[in-house]
Order: structure tokens, then sequence, then C-alpha cells
């Protein structure tokens, strides 16, 4: 018997599911999973993120023709149907499925990790590494990390939202050359995807659309403005309300401008360290 994590993944959809997954993965230590995701590329680099071994899928619905039956699975992606994720249910023997919907609901023969939802069998948490919950000297007054995925280059349409800003860029994954070429000439500095970890460390402004960088960098002492976007689920929403951070909506640079002048005395939430958690019900759930 065997285990796997699926995650959903892709230059149009950003890199969120996978670097959640990678932080998983690593706060289970030396337990033996093989990640599944939806793109070959990051299956190809996923040991850069402490995941050793990694297989990339066409779809979801080939997990099949890796795993067998009985074997155990984790699963983060919406990618799957009512029917699909009941035959998944049935397939594995201990199906743990990541959620981000304040209205979801926990099915039978699953286990649940969510930021809203407890009861029996379900996980009220997210997914932080534990090296962000550490103070970083902030050399970097403002940065702006899009996000991993910009297949219709909407950071370039928008940079009217930044006007007067000369924030820092974060670099994402997914960009074609040539775009990124023509990014890095729009800003005074820029980091590469590499750097990624060690900007929104050292950040203290991060204006980000990636629900993942939100946390990571409100974990680090940071003050992270989170913007909504139109292509982009709103399932996080009810989650950084209640972590008192900052949302924008449709580019509204008018109200970028509200809240950067009163950031300074913006109270925002603490965050719960809950990596061991997660790990914690992971190994408790799954089959020896």
């Amino acid at each position: 018997m065997r285990t796997f994590y699926y995650v959903h993944t892709g230059h149009r959809i950003g890199l969120d599911r996978f670097r959640r997954a990678a932080t998983i993965i690593r706060s289970l230590g030396d337990l033996d999973i093989t990640l599944l995701c939806s793109d070959f590329r990051i299956a190809q680099i996923a040991r850069d993120f402490g995941v050793e071994k990694s297989v990339g899928l066409d779809v979801v619905r080939n997990i099949p023709q890796i795993s067998h039956h009985g074997d155990q699975l984790i699963f983060d992606s919406e990618e799957a149907n009512p029917i699909m994720l009941d035959d998944m249910r049935k397939y594995f023997s201990t199906f743990i499925r990541v959620s981000d919907s304040i209205e979801d609901k926990k099915e039978e023969d699953e286990l649940l990790i969510s930021p809203y939802l407890q009861g029996d069998g379900i996980c009220k948490a997210y997914a932080v590494d534990d090296s962000f919950f550490t103070q970083t000297p902030k050399t970097i007054k403002m940065s702006y990390f899009f996000g991993d995925d910009d297949y219709e280059k909407d950071l370039e349409k928008n940079l009217a939202f930044l006007d007067g800003l000369e924030p820092d860029l974060q670099l994402g994954f997914y960009y074609f050359l040539d775009y990124e070429e023509n990014l890095k000439k729009l800003f005074k500095n820029y980091h590469e995807f590499e750097d990624y970890e060690d900007t929104i460390k050292k950040t203290e402004i991060l204006i980000t659309a990636s629900p993942q960088a939100v946390l990571e960098s409100l974990a680090c002492g940071s003050k992270p403005i989170y913007i909504q976007r139109e292509d982009y689920t709103t399932d996080f929403i009810p989650l950084f309300e209640s972590l008192n951070i900052p949302i924008i909506k449709n580019y509204d640079k008018s109200h970028l401008n509200v809240i950067l002048k009163t950031i300074a005395n913006h109270q925002y939430y603490k965050m719960e360290q809950s990596s061991d958690k997660i790990s914690k019900f992971i190994k408790e759930n799954l089959n020896s």
C-alpha cells in the first residue's frame, strides 16, 4: 500500500496549491509520499521544494494509472465532480481532501483539512511552513507578487494600480520569457522566482493576488494586502476577513491608497501555527 498526494497546478492556475502541498509533505518528515501533480514541469522541480518523489499527470483521471486500489490519497484539487470524488473514496483505503470553501462539508468515507470546518474527521487548519513564523528584518519596503500564473498578462494590463508606489517585483514561475523580460524593465527592482521565500520574508508590505503568499507574509510579521482577482476563487475571503487582512477588488487604486495611508496602524490578527496539527492529523489517519 502506497501513499500519494495529488495537487492541481498549472500555468493557468498558479502554484498556490503546490506550495501548500510541499509545506504539508515537508511537515510529514520521512513519511513515504509520492506527489502527483497536473504539470510535468512542477514534478521536475519538486525536489527544490523538499519533495523527494513526484510524478506528473496529464489529467486527474489518470491517478489510477499510477496508484492501486487500497492505496491512500491526499487530494487538493477542485477538478473532480461529485461522482469522481465518490469513486475516489471507494478506491482508496484512506482519502484525505484539502478544502478551501466555507460552504463545504465532510462526506462519508473521507477526512477533511479545512480552514473553516471542524468536527469528527476534520482538521481545522491552514498550511504555512514553520520557517515563515520567524521575524526577519524587513529590508524591502514594498513588494508586488501578482502570482505564478498570468496567462492573460493581467499584471501588465493593470500597472496603473501601482502608479507612484515603486514596489519591488517578485516574478512568478509560469511567465513566458518575452513577457518576463518586459516586466523586469517596468520595475526598479525585481526578484527571480528562486528568491520567492526570501522576498516574502524580507518584505514589509506585500501586495499580492496569491492566497498562499498572503498567509506566508502574515506569518512572518509582514503586512499583506490581498488583491481578489476576477478569475480566482473567493473562498479565501472569509479567512482573510477573520485575520483582518485588507482586500482589494477590481484593482481599486483609491482603495489601495487608503489602505496604505493607514497600514502602519492597521491591526492584523495573529495566525495559528498549525503545520504540526496538520501533520499529526494525517499521520494518525494514514494506515502504516
